[in-house]
């Protein structure tokens, strides 16, 4: 599967944005897919992830309740919903598929899109 990611940009702290993930190939619904995100210096980090039916999700505590993830199979796209935006948020943003058990550790993940920046100013 291929992956490209949107949405990224440049929003002011307590701002919003919608990242979206397109993906080829027909067998998007039987993927995993996460989020994940790398600032300048740091080790990626997951951002969120959901399972392949959409029935399972997970946030580590930093996005918790600011972030939301979501997929539609039938148009092969994954989307991450980002709300009251921190400038600890700026990274470059990640979406990727995998075929794993697990959700949540970048070994999970077998396919990874090119990444969109998101900056947040204070």
């Amino acid at each position: 599967v291929q992956l490209q990611a949107s949405g990224g940009g440049l929003v002011q702290a307590g701002g919003s944005l919608r990242l979206s993930c397109a993906a080829s190939g027909r067998t998007f619904s039987s993927y995993d897919m996460g989020w994940f995100r790398q600032a300048p210096g740091k080790e990626r980090e997951i951002v969120s992830a959901i399972n392949w039916s959409g029935g399972r999700t997970y946030y580590p505590d930093s996005v918790k309740g600011r972030f939301t993830i979501s997929r539609d199979n039938a148009k092969n796209m994954l989307y991450l919903q980002m709300n009251r935006l921190k400038p600890e948020d700026t990274a470059v943003y990640y979406c990727a598929a995998g075929s794993s058990a697990g959700l949540i550790s970048s070994y999970d993940y077998n396919y990874w899109g090119q990444g969109t920046q998101v900056t947040v100013s204070s």
